[in-house]
């Protein structure tokens, strides 16, 4: 049977990458601290990142991570990612045991060992700074009096609710993704009580739903394109664009280019319906493509048009692309015509994949949205609304690109929440 809560220095509320740093770095200064978690598990969002493989950082310069950023993002985000930067994540991580690889895009993973090992070694900073972690404690509000933070309500197993007081609380709960990993937007209705405007809230690095008929989604389902670029449009201007991988699910489609325009998409339709294509060969232009096919049709004359576009894509989608052309999958290569050919050679530059119909808020790893970056001071993640409150993490209106960009940002202004918590509260004693 757990202990008794006792009365700490400092409550961090969410267990998340933000609140696993604040604690530690609290508690490495000298403060008690108390994580309180609601779930049942420290974690729960790093250990689905990258897919379980845990996509730890991004690697370069400071400036490079905040490329990743929208620049009111960047620029609040800056102080803290200049003191905690990303390789200093890497060598908590590494000075453990875990050894890491950096791919040519940037990101950061775990070599041979998943996110849970990153979890685990995590866990162990926890444990050895002394943080009193409270699983399955569930924060029902923060505590105010005066302008000034004083505590929380919470429930636990057993406790219908009880108060934890302390000078300062830091709030990591997360945003409203993957509502079963405990981030359900708790944090948002708190900080709009205490008097914070919160930003609408907005898919981001979401998986997008389309209009097609649901045999046609489940005829592509797990099929993958590799090294594609993904365009949007809206009114037939281009966007958002993202290169990299796309999986067609049995709603749509996923992976990495979607994640990396859904923002902009979820916000734009709003306003009207968007339109997703697909760039099946971005590394070749449309006139090194019709010499490819002319060059092709000269050599192989007799051949089925399905054997031309099979070098450019998964045979599963080889007759829905020459639908898309117009042109008959039985129909001999050397009897194609140029305007056919042209029309081809078109799709497969820019193959419609049809609207978005819907971009989940629930499914992405990140929401855009949240406590305005207007009300907290960037440089101690303190609340310019309530005394001894720090934010940090998801809970703020930030959300990165895809590529481990979130989790720096969670990480970093975690570190600083949680160091600036203990320096206010033991001046003030």
């Amino acid at each position: 049977m757990a202990s008794p809560l006792k009365d700490p220095d400092v409550i961090v509320v969410g267990a998340g990458a933000a609140g696993i740093l604040a604690a530690w770095r609290a508690a490495t200064l000298g403060a008690r601290v108390v994580l309180l978690e609601k779930t049942d598990r420290v974690g729960t969002k790093i250990l689905i990142s990258g897919g379980g493989k845990c996509n730890i950082t991004h690697a370069g310069s400071i400036q490079d991570v905040l490329k990743g950023f929208r620049p009111n993002e960047a620029r609040f985000i800056r102080p803290a990612c200049h003191r905690f930067r990303n390789d200093q994540i890497v060598e908590m991580l590494t000075s453990r045991g875990l050894e890491v690889m950096t791919r040519p895009d940037g990101r950061i993973f775990p070599v041979d060992k998943t996110a849970k090992d990153v979890v685990a070694i995590l866990k162990s900073y926890l444990a050895e700074a002394n943080v009193d972690v409270r699983l399955e404690h569930s924060v029902k509000g923060i505590e105010v009096a005066d302008g000034k933070v004083t505590g929380v309500k919470y429930s636990s197993p057993g406790v219908t609710e009880a108060t934890l007081n302390a000078p300062a609380v830091i709030v990591c709960v997360g945003g409203s993704s993957y509502p079963n990993s405990g981030t359900t937007g708790d944090g948002w209705v708190w900080m709009k009580t205490l008097g914070h405007s919160i930003v609408k809230v907005t898919a981001a690095l979401a998986p997008m739903y389309l209009t097609q008929e649901s045999d046609v989604l489940a005829s592509r389902a797990g099929v993958a394109l590799r090294d594609c670029v993904l365009r949007a449009r809206f009114n037939g201007k281009e966007l958002a664009r993202w290169k990299g991988d796309l999986l067609f699910t049995h709603h749509g489609v996923s992976g990495p280019t979607v994640l990396g325009i859904s923002r902009e998409v979820a916000e734009k339709m709003r306003e009207g319906a968007v339109s997703l294509e697909v760039d099946l060969v971005p590394d070749r232009s449309f006139e090194q493509l019709t010499a490819e096919a002319i060059a092709f049709m000269a050599e192989h004359p007799k051949r089925l048009m399905g054997t031309f576009v099979d070098g450019f894509a998964p045979s599963r989608l080889v007759d829905a692309i020459l639908e898309s052309a117009g042109i008959s999958k039985e129909l001999a290569v050397g009897r194609l015509d140029k305007k056919s050919r042209n029309r081809l050679i078109t799709v497969l530059k820019g193959w419609p994949l049809g609207n978005v119909r819907a971009v989940p808020l629930e499914k992405g790893e990140v929401v855009a949205g949240g406590v305005s970056l207007d009300e907290v001071d960037p440089h101690t993640l303190s609340s310019n609304r309530i005394g001894g409150m720090y934010l940090c993490g998801e809970v703020l209106d930030i959300a990165g690109a895809v590529g481990g960009y979130n989790l720096q940002a969670a990480f970093a202004t975690g570190y600083v929440a949680g160091e600036e918590a203990v320096k206010a509260t033991f001046t003030k004693r």
